[in-house]
């Protein structure tokens, strides 16, 4: 889930066998870009930060924010409510992503939207449309994943010597 080029969405519904159900929180404008991974600096001005809570058979499975130009957004989000894998290949056009950074990350409202004590294991990543960036993602997943996945250390990588 972590280091894959797939669509998360679409692994969540494979692993769970129900649809993915995205509970929009917030999508407006984005000036400030507290705490957003520094790619997100690549894109064109004005952004748009879009922050969506991922469901599948009455289960949080997922926390993720995307940033976007917002004439991108207006193009590409009509329907709010689809998963934006759904959305950006309606059309079947070629899409390329790059994982950028994972992260274990802890907060208070992640505990409280999966139920669940943190760490929990993040990562953000880009779309790319013919060679220019699209958008920037980060994602949380929750550790209810286990139970399909395996379980999974919650604690920092380190790298081998």
């Amino acid at each position: 889930m972590l280091l894959g080029d797939g669509s998360p969405t679409r692994h969540l519904r494979l692993l769970t066998s129900h649809p993915v159900a995205v509970r929009v929180i917030a999508m407006e404008e984005d000036k400030a870009l507290d705490g957003a991974p520094r790619e997100v600096r690549e894109l064109s001005h004005p952004l748009l930060r879009r922050q969506v809570w991922l469901e599948c058979g009455g289960a949080t499975l997922a926390w993720a924010e995307s940033w976007w130009n917002q004439t991108e957004a207006e193009q590409h989000l009509q329907d709010r409510n689809l998963p934006i894998w759904l959305s950006l290949t309606q059309g079947r056009s070629e899409l390329f992503r790059e994982v950028d950074g994972l992260a274990l990350v802890t907060a208070p409202w992640l505990d409280e939207g999966f139920g669940e004590q943190g760490p929990f294991w993040s990562r953000h990543y880009r779309f790319f449309r013919q060679g220019r960036e699209l958008t920037v993602i980060r994602e949380v997943f929750s550790p209810a994943l286990e139970r399909w996945l395996g379980e999974a250390p919650r604690r920092p990588l380190h790298a081998a010597s």
